[in-house]
């Protein structure tokens, strides 16, 4: 009986001991780079990035500029950081191109292609580039004096990989403001003209040039108007021809940190005319923008600094651009080790004009559907209650794109989530009672590593109540990219889960009317 009974009980432990290896085995092991990096939005391969800066095309290339600290996961002394694309979707990251010097720190700035050799920097066998960025004096800064902050310039004789710095730097000089950065240089083709836009703390600076070199100041705008909750900065100024009728408006587009719509950095936008020496707001603009009032870009925390391509040919005409897809409330704190933050999908900028006045909407750059692999389509779809749609066995939710159409809106709450076998989730949707759009991360993975990161709901204030809505959503495994109603409305945020979203659910308890729901899935190898 004895020898029976230990038997018994070695059975029962191997048993024992080969579940656990099996359970232990079934255990989902995840690397950073397995969760966070991601799959389609550039991040660099370590440490620290923020604003996009000193963006041009030319010979198939576009390249992205940025703020960068090459020695360390948090904000440290400002490089410019480099990475090229064919088709902005796949990034070559290239050598650090701007590095400090004596005069300071190399803040967030613009290049130009200098096609007409305006500035004299060109050798006469390659077109100059020229970039002009923000001096940070940090000596000046422990010091507590006022002129920090001066405007510097380099130039690239071969495409934009190497710099040299200007020999006459600052080109422009402190007036004696404290924060005075981050200049826009553009080429005013109406009034044949270079113009720089500055941010001077609570407006914007223009200046005008024939050489890049001497600046000449013109005017300033913006005390009156517009969010001030915060510092302006990161500027962008364009013209652009509005959609159908060929009229031609210019678009200054401004960030300020802190004061967005949903707390922390933000980016809105105003539409008017320049008429060489100043810019002055449409009339349909004025009232909408007057008493700290904001038109945005994008409603979501994770979208700021964003600023425009220059030099696209004329063949292609779109207006692109990128942002940084972080927040100045949190960034320092995201869950990542080897490196921190990313840049939002590049978009495509148009201008419409509707019968309350002139709006921008915004789309993913058409070149990430060169990458669709495979493509679900679910048709039509009613459920009355919460209900799967989709599983991991359908779709892989860390990279994908996702369109569907409401119909039948009532006075209701519609909510979507994708959700993981830990039971996190990311939540959005409308609220067609409050009429607004929505993204709740409060329950997506992990959040406790600041206070303000899943603080409250984020929203989108609609101007009506739906009857449709068609929604498109880029997803990849740290990010959702909401575009509702062809880019009306925007709403970028990142989460951090502790495993990859499986599943794509409904969560409304009302009769909720899906219309042609198609998921695209990406491939990148």
């Amino acid at each position: 009986m004895i020898g029976l009974s230990k038997k018994i009980a070695f059975i029962v432990l191997i048993f024992s001991l080969s579940c656990k290896g099996q359970n232990l085995l079934d255990e989902k092991s995840y690397t950073e780079e397995d969760l966070y990096r991601p799959n389609f939005h550039f991040t660099p391969k370590k440490n620290w990035m923020n604003d996009p800066n000193g963006m041009f095309y030319i010979n198939g290339c576009y390249h992205l500029y940025y703020q960068y600290y090459p020695d360390g996961n948090k904000w440290g002394p400002m490089h410019w950081g480099h990475t090229i694309s064919k088709d902005l979707v796949k990034w070559d990251e290239q050598p650090i191109a701007l590095f400090p010097d004596h005069l300071g720190y190399i803040f967030s700035g613009s290049a130009v292609v200098d096609n007409k050799n305006t500035s004299g920097l060109g050798d006469g066998k390659n077109t100059p580039i020229v970039a002009i960025y923000t001096y940070h004096d940090p000596v000046k800064e422990k010091a507590n004096q006022i002129d920090v902050e001066s405007q510097g310039m380099a130039y690239s004789l071969d495409n934009g990989f190497t710099w040299e710095k200007y020999k006459n730097n600052p080109i422009v000089k402190n007036p004696g403001i404290q924060d005075f950065r981050d200049p826009k240089v553009l080429w005013d083709a109406i009034h044949k003209q270079w113009i720089l836009v500055l941010a001077a703390h609570d407006r914007v600076k223009f200046y005008r040039s024939d050489d890049l070199k001497d600046w000449e100041y013109l005017s300033d705008f913006g005390v009156n108007f517009g969010a001030h909750d915060g510092v302006w900065e990161c500027p962008d100024f364009f013209s652009m021809k509005v959609e159908k009728t060929g009229e031609i408006k210019w678009i200054l587009i401004q960030s300020l940190n802190p004061g967005g719509p949903n707390g922390g950095s933000g980016t809105q936008y105003f539409v008017g005319d320049f008429d060489g020496k100043n810019f002055i707001l449409d009339k349909t603009f004025v009232k909408t923008v007057e008493n700290k009032k904001a038109i945005w870009l994008d409603y979501g925390k994770d979208n700021y600094a964003g600023v425009t391509w220059n030099n696209i040919p004329k063949s292609d005409g779109r207006k692109l651009m990128i942002g940084w897809m972080a927040n100045w409330d949190y960034a320092q704190e995201v869950p990542t080790v080897a490196w921190r933050n990313s840049m939002t999908i590049p978009r495509e900028l148009t201008l419409l004009r509707t019968n309350k006045g002139y709006h921008i909407n915004v789309q993913p750059v058409r070149e990430i559907e060169s990458y669709i692999s495979k493509t679900i389509k679910k048709g039509n779809i009613t459920v009355n209650g919460p209900k799967l749609l989709v599983d991991n066995k359908t779709a892989d939710f860390t990279k994908a794109e996702i369109k569907f159409r409401l119909k039948n809106l009532e006075k209701n709450s519609y909510s979507f989530a994708f959700v993981n076998q830990a039971g996190e989730q990311i939540v959005f949707g409308i609220n067609n009672n409050e009429n607004y759009l929505f993204v709740d991360r409060s329950k997506s993975g992990k959040i406790e590593f600041s206070k303000k990161f899943a603080l409250s709901i984020t929203k989108a204030q609609l101007d009506r109540t739906l009857k449709t809505a068609d929604i498109r959503i880029l997803i990849d495994k740290t990010s959702i990219e909401i575009f509702f109603n062809n880019g009306e409305k925007v709403i970028t945020e990142t989460f951090f889960p502790t495993e990859p979203f499986t599943d794509f659910k409904v969560l409304s308890t009302v009769q909720t009317e899906i219309s042609n729901l198609i998921i695209n899935q990406f491939q990148f190898n």
